[in-house]
């Protein structure tokens, strides 16, 4: 009975092991994770575009803090904790202790993603405590491509213009309703707006619109570093689904993003076979697996 409460018990020392403990991150710790994120700058353009745009470790304006993992006094893995949970360079071994902390924290948050071993084993540890997934997405592949693509690109896409603002939303709303199965919209449109607009604003929304201002194709770039680009978003108006156009609109986001870092990166689901072969035939190789847990 005690092993099964232990993990509740207020006077329960957040270690797992000699010498390793946990603790909010703050501005004094802004060097030391940015060298640990850089160990691979792909998998954490998350955190690292995070970094270049604020400057600190230290909690957000908007609640959103990072704890970080110290085995004494080094720092040897982190775990970004505001609207959604990802794990920086965290060991699967310490996955269950930043789980622990972020449950105490009494967030609920609404993803974890990135490396998958570590995402999952931080699942099996919030499901134990009662947080239950919607969806569970354990095999993504996290692909890149640096230099040019191996197609030829639909110069037709370009950077979004917050004169279309109004027509790129409902194409990202109902790109995100596909991909997650609820709308972006639910509790209200302000959050899911400003997010879209501030993509715009910082030129990393890509759109094609037609003639007569549909949008035929959009995405993002999600996390943007010096070194690094990852996409988002991507979607494909139904009109032009089957037609053979993705691998051409993929490659002319390839070069657009290349205009920002020199490597472009995505994760995909692996079900999503079509994806993967259009991903394949741009140029894009896989580099590492991520995993995504809906709440």
């Amino acid at each position: 009975m005690l092993s099964r409460v232990a993990p509740w018990l207020a006077s329960r020392k957040e270690s797992a092991g000699a010498g390793v403990s946990i603790r909010v991150l703050a501005g004094p710790d802004t060097a030391g994770l940015r060298e640990l994120a850089k160990t691979d700058a792909v998998a954490n353009v998350f955190i690292l575009s995070h970094l270049a745009a604020t400057a600190t470790a230290a909690p957000t304006m908007g609640g959103a803090s990072i704890f970080g993992v110290f085995d004494g006094d080094d720092l040897i893995g982190a775990c970004w904790a505001g609207a959604n949970l990802v794990p920086i360079q965290l060991d699967p071994e310490f996955a269950g202790l930043v789980a622990m902390r972020a449950h105490r924290s009494g967030r609920r948050f609404a993803s974890i993603f990135g490396p998958a071993e570590t995402v999952l084993a931080m699942y099996e540890q919030l499901e134990q405590l009662g947080q239950l997934a919607h969806d569970v997405r354990a095999d993504q592949p996290l692909m890149t491509i640096a230099g040019p693509p191996a197609v030829k690109a639909n110069a037709a896409l370009g950077f979004g213009q917050l004169a279309d603002f109004e027509k790129i939303l409902p194409a990202c709303a109902a790109m995100f309703e596909e991909e997650v199965g609820y709308s972006p919209f639910l509790g209200g449109r302000d959050f899911y707006s400003r997010r879209v607009e501030g993509l715009i604003r910082q030129g990393h929304s890509l759109v094609h619109l037609s003639d007569d201002g549909q949008v035929m194709f959009k995405a993002e770039l999600g996390a943007v570093t010096p070194d690094v680009t990852q996409v988002q978003g991507v979607w494909m108006n139904p009109s032009g689904r089957g037609l053979g156009l993705s691998a051409g609109y993929m490659a002319a986001v390839v070069l657009l993003a290349q205009q920002l870092a020199p490597v472009t990166s995505l994760y995909v689901n692996d079900y999503n076979a079509r994806a993967r072969a259009t991903y394949g035939r741009v140029g894009f190789r896989q580099v590492g697996t991520f995993a995504t847990v809906l709440f």
